[in-house]
């Protein structure tokens, strides 16, 4: 624990006296997943530098673009700065001020008239990939009687907290503090994605410590091109990989047999699985040559210890548990869990945990089994997370009964959910629609009313509490702009005018006293704090062994057993791959990857600012050189990418680096600076591209398969310009 007279003012306080600065606030910046501490330095009322904080333990001082750009985004002017309601149809671009009182009255008044017509189900509140407020979203939608929270959670994160708990207890996270040996990076980029409990820089500062590196990526990264081994696979076979890993581990017995033998369940039953999965059918599978295979599987099990980065890019597929899973075992049977420079399952502070908050147990009992495709997503709805596509039946359809009403906070599913043309048919019909944002966004712009949401710099808020890296941090608010308010704020009043007032408070301070009582301190004293961490242990299982049903590390799913799933995990083919659709494959022959990472952009935020927009101006599809030559395609050409559910247009890059028979297109583009109503969402929207049938989804949690599909790809006809450079 560190306090703020801990704090050395030396920099600080020369940085105030050179550039006249009157303030500089500690805080927790949210521009993506969050985490890293920062120095904001007030001028004139008005941020005027923001820089990290060097005694973070998060970050250790680094920021990225979008911490730098944060003030570009608050002062914005096209930022939204007051309640509006949408006066005409809807995406007709006209909006009428109301007041707070209005907007929240309005809303409330729809969310009691259909509670009482149609029933609490008939109301789904939804966050994206968010601003810390599931806990009081899933809070008012619990209290409300709604099982449907909608989130990212089926196919991000979400998979990786439910196949931890179901497999060891909680979400393994690695132990950078005390240098891994041995990192994995799989799926992932840390370096520029900054994703959940992780930063680039403790990553980066392994490596310079000495840590080998693997690899596992269809694309030569920066870290693949640093790796003693890159696992070069081919899009959606990871499972395979790692069943082919650990089928050289556990034949070779180079696992570790103390925990195998006193620690696990089903060992026996994962021997069996796994030898269905030999070097030479894995070879063929993943595309990667069966000595590369064993040298990483040898690597990682013989060097101590060792840990395995990990990333959205594995759930975002059919095989999302399992995948998950597999990589919990790989660190489990090689003696690093819990271990030292290992895996760590760490404990928060002292505090009322997200899921208590979030009132869970207050659902009515019967309202679990209304949960959309609740029982044909068993996994995802025990952990209350339900499938978009349901949702969209829901309204277009009525299946399995009306939704109504749609609260979408921080979250711009037009953009970011897949079949993005049937997502925009069901905002269009739903019968009404609030929404939540610091922009009129595409998915805003089919709303009823939009309230203006607050940045990070402008709430007082504990940072990470929903992360298991075992560390809480206060947010402290810096600035007030316009009539912005807190998701916090806006909710905790909402639910006073729902009936809810009994539970919930006065003010959301209130909260934070209560969030943080446990520890016994108020919000004003944890304010004074830098941050506070949970107590660290190492090997906790060989005291009380591991919160599962079993005890123990199941290796055999006694949970997913239950629930009529496979126990053990396995290698599903992607429904689009050129070996589960080889006609489609003749008239589609490219293997489209989506969602790269951008260090400027979170998903579908911060293409209005300056700084961040000069980074990345157009949507990039990354082609072979040999595929471009063969489809007459130059580097910078405009293209056009084509699956079966429709086209989009985006700018060639032509690099190596990857096998020619894929390419790898941008997530998330619109263009806010095109003042249509539509602002170009269908224009480079590679979701236009995904499919959601629900055939193709992750059995248990209902992940939609959007990393992996097959494409066309051709030069596009004429000579205009993107939005984004006219």
């Amino acid at each position: 624990m560190k306090t703020m007279s801990d704090f050395k003012y030396s920099n600080v306080e020369r940085e105030m006296q050179v550039y006249g600065y009157e303030s500089a606030v500690k805080s927790h910046c949210r521009m993506c997943h969050g985490g890293c501490g920062v120095i904001v330095y007030v001028k004139n009322g008005k941020v005027a530098k923001i820089a990290g904080d060097p005694e973070c333990p998060i970050n250790h001082g680094t920021l990225c673009s979008k911490g730098l750009a944060s003030a570009q985004v608050a002062y914005h002017p096209d930022r939204l700065t007051y309640p509006v309601k949408r006066v005409g149809p809807k995406a007709s671009g006209k909006w009428e001020r109301i007041s707070w009182d209005q907007a929240l009255d309005t809303i409330a008044e729809r969310i009691l008239d259909y509670k009482a017509k149609y029933g609490p189900e008939s109301i789904v509140f939804g966050y994206g990939t968010g601003r810390e407020n599931e806990a009081v979203i899933y809070r008012i939608a619990n209290l409300l009687g709604s099982p449907n929270v909608l989130t990212a959670g089926h196919f991000c994160y979400g998979p990786r907290i439910s196949t931890s708990i179901i497999t060891c207890g909680t979400n393994p996270i690695v132990d950078y503090e005390n240098f891994p040996k041995l990192v994995m990076m799989w799926g992932n980029n840390v370096t520029i994605s900054n994703a959940d409990e992780y930063k680039g820089e403790p990553f980066s500062v392994a490596l310079d410590h000495g840590a080998k590196l693997i690899v596992v990526d269809p694309t030569l990264t920066r870290p693949a091109a640093r790796a003693n081994v890159w696992l070069q696979l081919r899009p959606g076979t990871d499972a395979a990989l790692a069943l082919g890993m650990l089928n050289v581990i556990i034949n070779e017995e180079l696992y570790d047999k103390e925990f195998v033998e006193h620690y696990t369940h089903g060992w026996q039953q994962l021997v069996e699985r796994v030898d269905e999965y030999p070097l030479d059918k894995v070879a063929a599978i993943t595309w990667v040559p069966q000595e590369k295979i064993r040298a990483a599987a040898r690597l990682f099990a013989t060097t101590k210890p060792a840990a395995i980065q990990w990333g959205v890019a594995i759930e975002q597929q059919i095989n999302c548990a399992d995948n998950d899973r597999l990589l919990i075992f790989l660190m489990g049977l090689t003696g690093n869990i819990d271990a030292p420079g290992g895996q760590v399952l760490n404990r928060t502070p002292s505090m009322v945990n997200v899921g208590q908050f979030g009132a869970h147990d207050l659902l009515p009992k019967d309202k679990p089994a209304q949960r959309l495709g609740g029982d044909r997503f068993r996994l995802a709805s025990r952990f209350a997370i339900i499938q978009p596509k349901c949702v969209w039946d829901a309204i277009l359809e009525d299946k399995p009964y009306p939704v109504k009403m749609l609260f979408f906070i921080s979250s711009n599913p037009v953009l970011t959910r897949a079949n993005a043309r049937e997502v925009y048919r069901a905002l269009e019909q739903v019968e009404f629609m609030a929404v939540a944002d610091f922009f009129i966004t595409p998915t805003a712009e089919l709303a009823d009313i939009v309230l203006p949401a607050a940045t990070w710099l402008e709430m007082d808020y504990i940072g990470d509490f929903w992360k298991r890296h075992g560390y809480i941090l206060p947010r402290r608010k810096v600035i007030q702009v316009g009539e912005c308010r807190s998701d916090h704020e806006m909710l905790n009043d909402l639910a006073h005018r729902i009936g809810q007032g009994e539970h919930w408070w006065d003010n959301f301070e209130q909260a934070l006293d209560y969030i943080l009582k446990p520890s016994g301190l108020t919000w004003n004293e944890f304010k004074q704090l830098s941050y506070l961490r949970g107590e660290r242990k190492y090997w906790k299982y060989k005291e009380r062994g591991f919160s599962t049903p079993t005890g123990k590390f199941e290796l055999y799913s006694t949970t997913l057993q239950r629930m009529g799933y496979d126990p053990l995990p396995q290698h599903r083919e992607p429904p689009e791959s050129p070996v589960s659709a080889p006609e489609l494959y003749k008239e589609y022959p490219y293997i489209l990857i989506t969602g790269k990472r951008l260090p400027g952009f979170f998903h579908t935020e911060n293409r209005q600012a300056p700084w961040l927009r000069e980074l990345h101006r157009d949507p990039i599809v990354e082609i072979h050189p040999d595929t471009a030559a063969k489809e007459g395609i130059k580097d910078g050409d405009w293209v056009v990418i084509e699956s079966r559910r429709g086209q989009v247009r985006q700018r060639a890059h032509l690099v190596l680096g990857r096998d020619p028979r894929i390419v790898s297109a941008q997530h998330a583009w619109w263009f806010p600076e095109n003042k249509d109503p539509r602002h170009g969402w269908d224009e480079s929207n590679i979701n236009v591209l995904t499919d959601n049938d629900l055939d193709g989804l992750d059995p248990a949690m209902g992940a939609s398969n959007v990393r992996t599909l097959l494409c066309k790809i051709y030069p596009e006809n004429g000579n205009y310009s993107c939005q984004s450079t006219r």
